[in-house]
């Protein structure tokens, strides 16, 4: 079923609770009541069709318009995507972080050596997902809203080649590494390898959660890949015929 403007937000709610996560990156609050997503997003001055593109995406999975998103402005785009790294940061992440502490102290407190397995393959996914974010905030979305103003100004100065000879979004297409990888192998680890926890409930809502957001994580991708990448291209190629001219 396909999330519509004038559904009520709290039906879309109760239909996909998965997508409160998305919900709260674009800032709206609880209590709305039996305001439609309409009203709620002209309340909060957010782009319905945006917001209905990004939530339909989540919802569906074979729903992906990905050329009616690539119409949005970049800042939008952008936004959304910086509000996902904010959530991985300083929610999600810091969250599966003390759950898997609470594990290792309730189950593993004796056993100093797979304590110390376990906390380095969480440490280096959160490192590998650190220098990942730290690298799209300050290397990538600059270049990207560099790139759009000369697009933009429809008279691009020589001196925007000289920035994309030194960065290109082939750049980043290239050094967009998989960070799901160590995500896998220390959902592996937990799965396969670890003695059976005495607190299983706890063991099973650290899987759920690294799950969740390795599923959030692919999405966040696809919409890097699939929507900024080529929209982003056609402004490079553009600056470069008509500079070069």
């Amino acid at each position: 079923m396909q999330i519509t403007r004038s559904m009520k937000m709290a039906d879309m709610i109760h239909m996909n609770y998965l997508l409160l996560p998305i919900i709260s990156r674009f800032n709206i609050k609880l209590g709305c009541g039996d305001k439609s997503i309409d009203q709620v997003c002209k309340e909060n001055s957010i782009d319905v069709y945006f917001f209905l593109e990004i939530v339909n995406s989540f919802h569906d999975k074979n729903y992906f318009p990905k050329k009616q998103l690539q119409g949005f402005p970049l800042k939008l785009i952008v936004d959304y995507l910086r509000n996902s790294h904010e959530h991985y940061l300083h929610v999600k992440v810091p969250y599966i972080e003390d759950l898997i502490h609470q594990l290792l102290l309730d189950s593993y407190s004796g056993n100093t050596e797979l304590s110390t397995l376990i906390n380095k393959f969480f440490n280096d996914y959160k490192s590998e997902l650190e220098d990942h974010i730290n690298r799209e905030e300050i290397k990538v979305y600059p270049y990207v809203f560099a790139i759009e103003k000369a697009f933009r100004s429809k008279k691009p100065s020589p001196d925007i080649i000289e920035l994309t000879n030194k960065y290109s979004m082939d750049d980043f297409i290239h050094e967009h590494d998989n960070i799901e990888d160590k995500l896998f192998d220390l959902k592996n680890l937990i799965i396969k390898y670890i003695p059976p926890p005495e607190d299983i409930h706890l063991c099973n809502t650290i899987l759920i959660e690294l799950f969740r957001l390795e599923a959030d994580l692919n999405d966040h991708a696809r919409i890097e890949d699939k929507v900024l990448v080529p929209k982003v291209k056609f402004m490079e190629k553009w600056i470069y015929e008509h500079v070069l001219q």
